[in-house]
């Protein structure tokens, strides 16, 4: 078995990582055409409500990657991934029989909790291989082939709920999801070297928690990253109601949706061939600025039509929105691990868990100011770039101090 492990490549390596990051994106983006239905089905009588099938998730894996990564340092890389596996097919198991939202949102959240594993580990598995712009190179192709669940996941989901139920997308992610840790089981070593396992102790995580907060640099960039997060937590949560509602897209939506998917994931792939040239700092400034105008831009325009603005403005608008934020969070993620490659596991957990918190209570607020138009996304977005600016620009200014 060990000669098959070792025949895994960097490409494969790439693929792996991508599908097992997956996983949480399939049960996310698959379910937003089904909403409507299940909306129905366990009879959610406030429309904005139904936001919290999909927000739920992302609370779920807030509180997950702060175990598994510990977790991880002590047992392996490999034994934590099984055990997320193992927790999120039990989530998925009471979202198919779920009969109320409440029973709903518990399966949700505990999918979320066990995909964290999914996020966290595969994250400190790269950290092991890779560092530094080598990593943010590897992150940005893992990302370009990760994109692609998240754009064809909403046309997967509106595919099935032609010929069956929207449980039976939950049953597609529940076999998804077992392949996935099959394919890493038989192909992947693991990574974590000897020197580096750490005990398994209340004492050793809370240091660990504490080295990791501590590092001013690290947690700007993580504070920075959860913040853009959270607009985009908004948009996903309440796609569903803009596109296939407001804009009446109807059959049209997955194709839409997975089409700002692709623009997504070509940003990242484009960010991987800039950083020949350029480097992380100056790249995610040069979005970050970028991003913040055109928000402001197409706010000026919003807040000027008496109703909303029209479908083709708002998907010019998410199309260069995209396009700016896409190589944002491969970069982000890599400068804020940086200083833990002895820990990466606990600190990947750490930064994790502030990233998704942070991106779970503003994707909420933003989302539930859902009003029938598109301006609070648009606002959301805007004020979440100029945050997100903000802490950059003062956490490469304590760089720079300190470098000096």
């Amino acid at each position: 078995m060990n000669k098959r492990i070792n025949k895994l490549n960097k490409n494969e390596f790439i693929a792996l990582m991508a599908m097992l990051m997956s996983v949480t994106a399939l049960s996310i983006d698959a379910m937003i055409p089904a909403l409507g239905k299940i909306s129905v089905d366990l009879m959610i009588s406030e429309a904005n409500s139904i936001q919290l099938v999909i927000s739920s998730v992302f609370l779920g894996i807030a509180f997950g990657v702060l175990i598994y990564g510990p977790f991880a340092d002590s047992y392996g890389r490999k034994k934590a991934i099984y055990l997320g596996i193992f927790i999120f097919l039990i989530g998925t198991l009471i979202s198919i029989f779920a009969t109320n939202l409440f029973v709903m949102l518990l399966g949700r959240t505990i999918q979320g909790f066990g995909s964290a594993a999914c996020r966290v580990v595969t994250m400190a598995i790269i950290r092991d291989k890779y560092e530094g712009k080598e990593m943010a190179k590897i992150m940005s192709l893992i990302m370009m082939v990760f994109i692609m669940v998240p754009a064809l996941a909403p046309l997967l989901g509106q595919g099935i709920l032609i010929f069956a139920s929207w449980q039976t997308i939950f049953w597609f992610i529940f076999v998804f999801a077992l392949i996935s840790a099959t394919w890493m089981h038989f192909r992947q070593r693991e990574t974590i070297s000897l020197e580096k396992v750490r005990s398994f102790s209340l004492t050793v995580i809370f240091s660990g928690i504490l080295e990791t907060i501590k590092n001013r640099i690290s947690m700007g960039y993580t504070l920075a990253s959860g913040i853009m997060f959270g607009a985009f937590v908004s948009y996903l949560s309440s796609a569903q109601q803009i596109m296939e509602i407001q804009y009446e897209l109807g059959r049209m939506f997955p194709l839409i949706f997975g089409f700002l998917a692709i623009v997504y994931g070509f940003a990242s792939f484009l960010n991987s061939k800039l950083l020949n040239k350029f480097s992380m700092h100056q790249i995610c400034l040069a979005s970050l600025v970028l991003q913040v105008s055109l928000s402001s831009i197409f706010l000026i325009i919003s807040l000027a039509n008496n109703k909303d603005i029209t479908f083709n403005l708002f998907f010019t608008y998410m199309i260069l929105n995209f396009f700016c934020i896409g190589p944002l969070f491969g970069n982000f993620n890599s400068m804020a691990l940086q200083p833990f490659g002895h820990m990466a596991g606990l600190a990947t957990s750490v930064i994790s868990s502030i990233q998704t918190l942070s991106a779970v209570v503003v994707g909420i607020i933003i989302g539930q100011a859902y009003d029938g138009t598109v301006k609070p996304i648009i606002l959301g977005y805007m004020l979440c770039g100029m945050g997100t600016l903000l802490i950059f620009l003062l956490t490469k200014r304590r760089i720079s101090t300190h470098s000096s």
